[in-house]
This record gives structure tokens, C-alpha cells and sequence, in this order.
């Protein structure tokens, strides 16, 4: 209790901070919420932006399209008048055709060189006076630069009467090179957007023809729309300086997100005066707890664990309280234990002289410190280890009253550590039998080329003896070519023996293409049974460090693997493929096979001791594999094969360094 009442206004201060939390937490809330508005304000205008601009491209695409198409007609109506008969009634008939199919077109007319109105459509005055309606200026400025250039040129915006602006393309007449006409056409510029531009664009946009000068020619709608939401793009042709302004509709109700907003700022506001409410409670309700700790102190210090039995005890050894997980660890019940005095029930009859002289020292207070272990034994009768540490208890008032027992039962903890000691053992004993298995089996593998190659020696050797014509000389041979597999059986053992006792391979240079060779020479003979043909393309290749036997050994087990899996496919499919190639600094070697394949759940597995997919298979094969070219600080892996023509297959893919690291 004295260690308690120093620390009060520490924890006032912490609560302090803890109460301060959530006022923070709003205000950052606020905050986040106020600029998501922000940023989702943004992002919708940059939307409308991109969809501005993509609709003003998409009208300008269209706009130019109609005046070209447009050009191209009044282009071959200015051809057949040059070169057909009766041109008056060819333009009649043409330019009405024209003028009722593009209705944005107000009027063709036919000059002749001199800039004289030969015909025009439609007409409701005389020519002379047609064309003086059109600005004089303007015509025949347009009129002479497509004279002088040969081309369709448009003219500059002007206004007739009624501030309605037009525009004039003029496209000359030629006939054998020389200008004998020209032809106008007549755009009205707000006719032009009126029939050009489509409705669901003018719903959404203002469309406004203007130039440098901000001189306003024609425009689609007479609603204001928002200037920060505008697109300008050249309107070329006609060009001189015009351009297209496409503007958003102004969207003056915001009203939704300002409500929204300030809804947010009221309830931030009435959070953080619920949370000031509740600090005042809190405070309250933190000053009540403090003034009933010290009450409760006793209940706390034995409620505070829920797995470890308590026991406390007062100063004459008396139980006065055991929470439910004693009980359950003796098998007793509250209302038996509470109030006994030694001898306790669940004391062992024939340690009843030691458990007293424990009990004796706990009261003494000479209790150990990092606690002791005890046997007692449950109600059914059955004992069971318990480790138990004493404590004092201490009052409401800082006075001893009695100790305090934490009870934990260490049975199935020795039980475990006696099951561990006797794994390990297993362990030692299996891992010899493991080195023994590793040992037995890679003499199985390394001996069995030398011991069948001396077999076959010995029966040519006695083919020979038996055969009549037999001569001394014919048998020295094989019997010279047994001594050397004899010696080559012992060389296999003592490196076998070198590798169970875990030392480093003895590479020496070598040649791998010589390695390769006699591996399918030991081959050849079961691969014609079999009627398997072997590809295998030797490039030059450098001396490598490497043990020879040793990778003798790894390519005579992956050759065999790759003819075994062949076994159950047509004959004319069996292929076994080997292929070399060179790095930088090391080797790739891949042995690639037509068979069944190796399937993905398998493959994980496949280079793990003693797992095999042959039903008369050690599993070790590709195990002492992979360690060997791990040895040669190299890398074996298995592949799936994409050029079978089976439809399956595998490769082996092994490295070698090239050098010495």
C-alpha cells in the first residue's frame, strides 16, 4: 500500500494523456474528412477537365472532317466544270445537291478569272449585288491568294449585316493549267455550330468561335459557362488566329457538400463534448477505484493468475483461501480445504516427515527464494510434481498476515524433458544408422559399374579359355582391363569412405567431356536394349576441378533416370538429350528425358533422402546426387521439359564453377 500511494499522480497524469487521446483522434478525423472533400472537389474537377478535353478533341475531329469532306465536293464539282459539257446545268444540279446535303453551307457561288459572279446558289438578288454582300475585301483577297496558289483557301471572318459572321472557301477552276473560275462556298458561322455541333454537347458545354483579339464570331449557346472549366484548340482551317472555346456550364449548387460539411464539424463538435462529459466521470469513477485499491488489494494478489493454483495460508499454517485452479489441480473442493491444518490431504502419506519440514520453513520464512518442488497427490489418489513459490501476504495496512503459495504443476514438464532426453538419444543412434544407410547405399551406386564391367571381363576370359582357338595373348587383355576396374572398385571405396566421414572431395583437374564418354559407354549397351537413342552435343570444353568418379556417378544415375522413365512410351519418342553449355564462370549440364514427367507435388520431394517413386527404389539416388555437385559448390534442380513429343518430360539441370574458388 505504501509503494501504491506515490504512484497516484502518476496515473492521474496517464489518464490525463489517455483522456487527451480521443480529442486529438477527432480533431485528426476532422481534419482527414475535411481534406478528403477537398480532394475528392479536386478530383471531380480534374475528371470534368479530361472529359472536356476529350470532348473538344472529338469536336474538333468532327468540325475538320465536314470542311474536308466539303472541300472534296466542291473540289470535283470545280473538275467536271472544267472538263465537261454544259457546266451551267452540272453546277446547277451539283451545288444543290451539295446545298441540301451539307445545310451548313449557306450559298455556292461560280466566278469567272475576272472575279465575276457567273452563277450562284441559292439566289434571291442579282449577282453583281450577291457578291457585294459578302465583303469585297475579304472575297477578293481570298480569291486572289487561291488564284495565285492553286489550292482551296479560306477567308477571314467578317460580318454582314445583322453582326452575323461568315466565312468563304474558295477553290479555283483550272482547265489545261490555266484559271478559268473559281467557286465559293459560304459558311455562316452560327449556322455552322448549329449543324455541326450535336445537342448532348451543347447540353454540356458552350461552344464559342473567336480569335486573338477575343472577337466573338458565332457561338452555340447563350448561357455562361465556368472560364476555369475551358478548352481552346485552333480552328484550323479556316486559321487566321480563330479558335474553338469550349466551356463547362457553371455548377453553382454546392449546397449538398457545404451541409455536408458543416454536419461533420457538428459532430466533431458534440464528440468532443461528450468527451469532455466523460472525462469528468472518468475522473470520478478513477478517484473511487483509488480509495477502494487498498480494499482490495488481498482479493487482487490472489485472482491475479487464472492457470497457476494459489494457496494462501495465515501466520499458524492455516488455509484461509485456494483459487479454482488449485482445486482443480488437487481435485479437491474449496469448502474441503479452506480452514485445514496440517496434515493437508493432499500431502503423500510416506513423504509426511519431509512435507512437514517444508511447511515448518515456509513459516519460518526460510523458504527458497527461486522456490521448490514437492509431490502431492490429487484426490483419486494419483501423485502428481508441483513447484511452488512463497511469498508474503500483506495487508490492506502493510502488515504480514500469512504467505502466499503460487502452485504450478510441473509433471507434464518433466515428462517432457524426460521424453526430449530420450528423443535425443533415439536421434544419435538413428543419425549413425543414417550415416551407415548413406554409406551402404553409395557403395550400391558407385560399385556396380567397375563389379559389372569385371563380370563381363571374367566371362569373355572364360568364353576364351573354352574356346578351342583360344590363345594366352587374347585373354591378357581382359584380364588387364580387370585389374583396372579391381583398382578402379578401390579408388570408389576409399572416396566413399572419404565422403561418410564427411570430408572434402579431392578435385584435381579433369575432363568432363572424357567423364561424359565413358558415362555412355557404360550406357550404350542397355540404351540399344532398351531402343534408346541418346543426343549428345560436346562442345570444346576447359579442364574443371572435380572429382572424376563422383561425377561419373551423377550423370550415370540421372542417364538411368531418364531411360527408366522412357520405359512405357513409343519407341519412337525415346530420346534422351544431353546438352553443355559454357559460361562465364561456370557449366550448365541438362540430361532431358521424353518420359512421364514429374508432377509439381513430387518435385518438392524429389531430392529428399530415401523418397522414391520406383517400387523397388532406395530414394537415395538423387539425394547423394545433389550433395555431390553441392560438394563442387555447384546446383542440381529438376525442370518440366517443353519440347517432348510426348507431352511430358523432364530435364536435370546440374552447374560445375569452371574455376577453383
Amino acid at each position: 500500500m505504501d509503494q501504491m500511494l506515490p504512484m497516484m499522480p502518476n496515473n492521474s497524469r496517464r489518464m490525463g494523456w489517455l483522456l487527451a487521446l480521443p480529442k486529438v483522434g477527432i480533431v485528426l478525423l476532422l481534419i482527414a474528412l475535411l481534406t478528403f472533400l477537398w480532394l475528392l472537389n479536386r478530383n471531380e474537377a480534374e475528371q470534368e477537365r479530361a472529359a472536356l478535353i476529350k470532348d473538344v478533341l472529338w469536336l474538333e475531329q468532327n468540325l475538320r472532317f465536314n470542311l474536308s469532306r466539303n472541300e472534296e465536293q466542291l473540289q470535283q464539282l470545280a473538275a467536271d466544270l472544267s472538263n465537261r459539257p454544259d457546266p451551267e446545268k452540272i453546277f446547277r444540279l451539283r451545288a444543290a445537291h451539295q446545298l441540301k446535303n451539307n445545310s451548313e453551307i449557306s450559298q455556292i457561288i461560280w466566278f469567272d478569272k475576272n472575279r465575276k459572279v457567273v452563277d450562284a446558289l441559292p439566289t434571291t438578288r442579282p449577282p453583281d449585288d450577291e457578291i457585294e454582300a459578302f465583303g469585297p475585301l475579304v472575297t477578293e483577297k481570298a480569291f486572289e491568294l487561291a488564284s495565285r496558289l492553286g489550292k482551296v483557301i479560306y477567308s477571314q471572318p467578317f460580318f454582314l449585316e445583322g453582326n452575323q459572321a461568315f466565312i468563304e472557301v474558295m477553290v479555283p477552276i483550272f482547265a489545261e493549267r490555266q484559271l478559268i473560275g473559281m467557286l465559293a462556298a459560304v459558311y455562316p458561322l452560327d449556322q455552322f455550330l448549329a449543324k455541326l455541333v450535336p445537342w448532348w454537347f451543347t447540353e454540356k458545354y458552350r461552344v464559342i468561335i473567336t480569335d486573338d483579339n477575343d472577337i466573338q464570331y458565332a457561338t452555340k449557346s447563350n448561357i455562361e459557362g465556368d472560364r476555369n472549366q475551358s478548352y481552346e484548340v485552333p480552328f484550323d482551317p479556316p486559321g487566321y488566329g480563330m479558335t474553338l472555346r469550349i466551356t463547362n456550364y457553371k455548377d453553382t449548387d454546392n449546397s449538398l457538400q457545404r451541409l455536408l460539411t458543416l454536419v461533420i464539424i457538428m459532430i466533431a463538435a458534440a464528440t468532443l463534448w461528450s468527451l469532455w462529459l466523460v472525462r469528468d466521470l472518468i475522473k470520478k469513477r478513477s478517484q473511487a477505484e483509488e480509495a477502494l485499491r487498498a480494499e482490495h488489494a488481498f482479493r487482487t494478489a490472489m485472482e491475479n493468475s487464472l492457470t497457476v493454483g494459489m494457496r494462501a495460508r495465515d501466520l499458524d499454517g492455516r488455509i484461509i483461501y485456494v483459487n479454482p485452479a488449485f482445486c482443480k489441480m488437487t481435485g479437491f473442493q474449496s469448502i474441503d480445504l479452506v480452514g485445514k491444518t496440517p496434515p493437508m490431504p493432499y500431502w503423500v502419506p510416506e513423504q509426511i516427515d519431509e512435507t512437514y519440514a517444508l511447511h515448518a520453513a515456509v513459516l519460518a520464512g526460510k523458504a527458497p527464494r527461486d522456490g521448490f518442488e514437492i509431490t502431492f497427490q490429487r484426490h483419486n489418489g494419483e501423485r502428481f510434481n508441483a513447484l511452488i513459490y512463497e511469498a508474503r501476504l500483506i495487508d490492506g495496512k502493510g502488515q504480514h498476515t500469512g504467505w502466499m503459495a503460487s502452485v504450478l504443476d510441473v509433471t507434464e514438464r518433466k515428462r517432457a524433458e524426460e521424453l526430449a532426453r530420450q528423443q535425443q538419444e533415439q536421434l544419435q543412434f538413428t543419425a549413425r544408422l543414417v550415416t551407415l544407410g548413406e554409406m551402404a547405399s553409395t557403395l550400391a551406386h558407385e560399385l556396380n559399374q567397375p563389379l559389372s564391367a569385371i563380370a563381363s571381363y571374367n566371362a569373355g576370359c572364360l568364353n576364351l579359355l573354352e574356346s578351342p582357338n583360344g590363345q594366352t595373348q587374347d585373354i591378357r587383355p581382359a584380364l588387364e582391363k580387370i585389374s583396372i576396374q579391381a583398382q578402379r572398385a578401390g579408388k570408389i571405396i576409399r572416396r566413399v569412405h572419404d565422403f561418410v566421414r564427411k570430408s572434402e572431395p579431392k578435385r584435381a583437374p579433369c575432363s568432363f567431356a572424357e567423364v561424359l564418354e565413358d558415362c555412355l559407354g557404360f550406357t550404350e549397351a542397355d540404351a540399344r536394349k532398351q531402343r534408346i537413342r541418346i543426343a549428345c552435343e560436346i562442345p570444346p570444353l576447359p579442364l574443371i576441378p572435380a572429382d572424376r568418379l563422383m561425377l561419373e556417378q551423377v550423370l550415370l544415375n540421372l542417364i538411368r533416370n531418364g531411360m527408366e522413365a522412357m520405359a512405357n512410351i513409343a519407341v519412337a519418342d525415346r530420346l534422351l538429350c544431353i546438352s553443355i553449355a559454357l559460361g562465364k564462370s561456370e557449366m550448365r549440364v541438362s540430361v532431358s528425358d521424353q518420359g512421364c514427367g514429374i508432377s509439381p507435388d513430387i518435385q518438392g520431394k524429389l531430392f529428399t533422402a530415401f523418397f522414391t517413386t520406383k517400387p523397388e527404389g532406395m530414394g537415395v539416388g538423387l539425394s547423394i546426387c545433389r550433395s555431390i555437385i553441392e560438394f563442387h559448390r555447384g546446383r542440381l534442380w529438376v525442370e518440366e521439359n517443353p519440347r517432348s513429343t510426348s507431352g511430358s518430360g523432364t530435364i536435370f539441370v546440374f552447374t560445375l564453377p569452371l574455376e577453383t574458388e
